[in-house]
């Protein structure tokens, strides 16, 4: 499949019962009990940020697996599914109240990221004869939309049945410096077959540039459980996109053959992420974008494996590119759920998107939306057992 901005998306199954209620802008489930099973407080998460009420929301399928989801940030809270032993495990690192994420050194916990996720060089770029300047937040760079990125807003919610929770967040003309008044919309869907879908839609009223993801931190031993190094992880693509020591790409794509790059066939994080390779160094481990090869929307492109709880996670998506980030910055400054901290890669992020600053690269699959189209995208991160 020729993976392209625009995209056909399934439509998403209809739920039995609406059972939300509405609170301002946002229609909220109400969230009693959500701290029975889980350990996490919906109170905890109850508070007004920019004028706005946030929530958690909990979506919970058929067979007891749990999502929690907070509309501030749109991010991905708790995801619970089962285990070799039928255990539920958590396998998304987080915070268990609304203040944690705000006062994290590492704002992406979880969340949506845009207007325009990975990095942007020096924050600038043209489109239609006129170059735009983002605020540039990582060192020279514009990284994950900006100074205040769709992790910091908050979004309006309205949880559709008990399996699905729509997010909806008007981005202005010239927010954070990209133009276009851009509607943006986010579904999650909790399946009965354990797979977490993310569906992203948006229209613009002027040409800008998009590129939508989410940033969860996975650790699918448990989001408590130390290291990631011993998973298995397999990706299936032959090239990635080198980058420099500021983590912008050169404009080339490489193979990975022979390097450590390679996972087309599934190896640990571990095995070769300590080799001397300059790529390595630059992102002091993996946090470079895959070049996905062709495939269907079926079609798994990586597939990771814990080493402890035997929980596989299948990662599909119509996008044509794969951030691996090994959780090399994680330097065990923030108090995670549980009272653990977010030691030295201890969660590994899979984020579908396009490639890193696609604007200035005009060899790489355009992120232009164009004013009146309609940019669409579908994630899915699918759990199973490994047999």
């Amino acid at each position: 499949m020729k993976a392209y901005l625009k995209q056909s998306i399934p439509a998403l199954a209809a739920g039995a019962m609406l059972f939300a209620v509405a609170c301002n802008s946002t229609t909220q489930k109400s969230a009693q009990g959500v701290s029975d099973t889980t350990g996490i407080s919906a109170k905890a998460f109850e508070k007004e940020i920019d004028g706005k009420p946030v929530h958690l929301f909990s979506l919970k399928n058929k067979s007891g697996s749990k999502a929690l989801v907070s509309n501030f940030g749109g991010r991905l809270v708790g995801l619970f599914v089962p285990d070799k032993e039928g255990k539920l495990v958590d396998v998304v690192a987080g915070f268990d109240s609304i203040e944690g994420y705000q006062k994290s050194t590492e704002p992406y916990f979880g969340a949506t990221i845009g207007r325009y996720g990975n990095r942007i060089a020096k924050g600038r770029f043209t489109l239609d004869g006129k170059t735009y300047q983002i605020f540039t937040n990582n060192g020279l760079n514009m990284l994950h939309g900006g100074k205040k990125g769709y992790q910091d807003v908050v979004w309006d919610a309205t949880q559709l049945d008990a399996q699905t929770l729509e997010l909806r967040y008007f981005s202005k003309d010239m927010e954070e410096g990209f133009p276009g008044n851009l509607n943006v919309t986010v579904t999650y869907t909790l399946t009965d077959n354990n797979a977490l879908k993310i569906t992203y839609k948006a229209t613009t009223d002027k040409n800008t540039v998009v590129n939508l993801t989410n940033h969860a931190f996975f650790n699918l031993n448990g989001s408590q459980s130390g290291s990631i190094l011993n998973h298995l992880v397999q990706i299936k693509a032959d090239q990635y996109t080198p980058v420099d020591s500021t983590l912008i790409p050169s404009g080339k794509l490489e193979g990975v053959k022979e390097t450590p790059f390679d996972f087309t066939q599934a190896k640990t994080i571990g095995k070769d992420i300590e080799v001397k390779n300059l790529q390595l160094d630059n992102g002091k481990g993996y946090d470079h974008n895959f070049v996905l090869n062709p495939h269907q929307a079926d079609d798994a492109v990586a597939i990771v494996t814990g080493d402890q709880t035997g929980i596989v996670m299948s990662v599909y998506t119509d996008q044509p590119g794969l951030q691996f980030y090994s959780g090399n910055f994680m330097q065990s400054k923030n108090t995670m759920k549980g009272n653990h901290k977010d030691d030295f890669r201890t969660a590994f992020a899979l984020e579908t998107q396009h490639f890193p600053d696609s604007p200035n690269q005009p060899s790489f699959p355009t992120t232009v939306l164009k004013k009146g189209a309609s940019y669409q995208s579908q994630s899915i991160y699918k759990f199973s057992v490994a047999k």
